[in-house]
């Protein structure tokens, strides 16, 4: 279902005194078609603002554009809801992060050899794979980043399954080449309240994954961005590229140091967060229970209600 917004230029005047003029705005709109009245009334619902005399709206267009995620313009949701996928496959040979070690999937049991050991017409295959944690899709824990952090197998299931989304939709930014124009800044979050949220990062460097332009270049998220949502008490946060560190600017790591040490997931590698919307999603993604262990995959999905 195509997503629509506004485009506009608006001159808001208060009783109190004071206007505000803005120029080439854009605006999630609940439907395809809206009046200049119905369009005044969700600008000012957006900015929160208060004590509005009037709003003169000029410019007025409509555009398929995907939602960004603008405050009281939800359309009514129904009761069906989808889910969709935000995990790669993991398969034999697979490159996650180039430098570390493909899984390897090799046969315990064929289903031909299983045959002399079962009842006729029962046949079974059991395989063994081996790989590292930091496989497709996967979860970070505290004990990746710190000696006697919580591991995975201490992780709370209400903070992995059900999470309110948040989604930042970046895949229409030009990223850079450079580290100032690849971050992520704190400022793309003040707009939304995000505590005890799933913050997931859409910046469509998934369109790579598996590719060698994977491993170069990607967005992350800025240490000023990072301490945004540490202190906005956020519960987990997701990303569809190759690190939420930037891994082209020594060994720092500012997101995993920061987020790990305040108890929140990170999720790396997401992908198809392009079909979840800025908000009204649920995001899940649980890792096995494994003790001495910091990183595992996860099958990551979100639960969308209808409309």
């Amino acid at each position: 279902m195509s997503d629509y917004r506004a485009r506009f230029n608006a001159e808001v005047a208060f009783i109190n005194g004071g206007d505000l003029r803005v120029s080439d705005f854009r605006l999630d709109l609940p439907s395809a078609t809206v009046t200049e009245a119905e369009l005044a009334e969700l600008f000012v619902r957006h900015l929160g603002l208060a004590l509005v005399e009037s709003v003169d709206i000029t410019g007025f267009s409509i555009i398929e554009e995907r939602h960004k995620g603008s405050r009281g313009t939800d359309a009514v949701a129904s009761t069906t809801a989808h889910v969709v996928d935000l995990s790669h496959t993991v398969s034999a040979g697979l490159v996650t992060y180039p430098g570390l070690p493909a899984p390897v999937i090799t046969p315990h049991l064929t289903r031909e050899d299983s045959r002399a050991k079962y009842a006729p017409g029962t046949e079974f295959a059991l395989d063994v794979i081996t790989m590292i944690g930091n496989t497709g899709t996967y979860i970070d824990s505290p004990f990746h980043r710190y000696e006697g952090g919580t591991d995975l197998s201490g992780l709370e299931l209400e903070t992995l399954v059900g999470l309110r989304a948040e989604v930042f939709h970046l895949d229409d930014v030009a990223w850079g080449t450079d580290a100032a124009t690849r971050g992520i800044p704190a400022s793309v979050f003040f707009d939304r309240d995000l505590a005890d949220s799933a913050v997931l990062l859409h910046t469509g460097w998934d369109v790579h994954f598996g590719q060698p332009a994977y491993a170069k270049g990607s967005p992350f998220l800025t240490e000023s961005g990072v301490r945004h949502l540490v202190d906005a008490g956020v519960t987990l946060v997701g990303i569809d590229s190759l690190n939420i560190d930037d891994t082209e600017s020594g060994g720092t790591r500012p997101a995993h140091s920061l987020l790990l040490d305040a108890g929140i997931h990170v999720v790396e590698h997401l992908t198809n967060l392009g079909a979840v919307p800025a908000r009204g999603a649920r995001f899940t993604a649980v890792p096995p229970k494994v003790a001495d262990f910091g990183t595992f995959p996860v099958r990551a999905f979100a639960e969308l209600p209808g409309r």
